[in-house]
């Protein structure tokens, strides 16, 4: 995911933050979110999808992941963005842990410009499959076929995310990728992110 700010080398994302925090608070985090993006099937209307959206604590967008190359994987990338009771529950509960990664983010980014894939792919963290919690909001209609929707996210030991200057008061967002199974789905229309 740090390619989404770059490798830290965008405007205002000059700083890349590995943040660990408790498996219990990611979970919440998805019960309690919606869809960024009005999906017709998901949501019984627009207006009801706009509402619910307002209220939520949390947003759910769902794009294609990448590899080193900016070629697309076969799995999406869930980005979990935070308001309201959820970024004070990030702030000060569920974080564990923030470490200032910067420094790997460029020298993975070099090796890749150098053309040292294998070394670069060394360098990032190992990512395990995290079952999908229920409620998890999906961007398919529940009647899609069971085995095109996401079972597993892939976590790593924490999770990359580009942050914005201090002087900024947003929280970031928080990043997985999910694992779409090997059957096609639908399309997933999705915001640029």
């Amino acid at each position: 995911m740090m390619y989404r700010c770059g490798w830290g080398s965008k405007e205002g994302q000059e700083t890349v933050l590995a943040v660990e925090i408790i498996r219990e608070g990611f979970d919440w985090a998805l019960a309690h979110a919606e869809l960024s993006h009005y999906e017709r099937g998901v949501h019984p209307d627009r207006a009801t999808w706009q509402r619910d959206l307002r209220r939520a604590p949390a947003r759910v967008q769902w794009d294609p992941e990448r590899d080193l190359h900016l070629n697309r994987l076969p799995y999406r990338s869930l980005q979990l963005g935070l308001a309201g009771e959820a970024s004070r529950r990030y702030a000060d509960e569920w974080t564990v842990a923030i470490r200032d990664v910067t420094p790997a983010a460029r020298e993975i980014h070099e090796l890749v410009r150098a053309g040292r894939t294998d070394a670069a792919a060394a360098l990032l963290p190992e990512e395990t499959a995290y079952p999908l919690p229920q409620g998890t909001p999906l961007p398919v209609a529940p009647a899609t076929d069971q085995a095109a929707l996401p079972t597993a996210l892939m976590e790593s030991p924490s999770t990359a995310a580009c942050a914005a200057p201090a002087s900024r008061s947003r929280v970031d967002t928080s990043q997985a990728a999910v694992v779409f199974p090997a059957p096609a789905r639908p399309p997933i229309s999705s915001t640029p992110g």
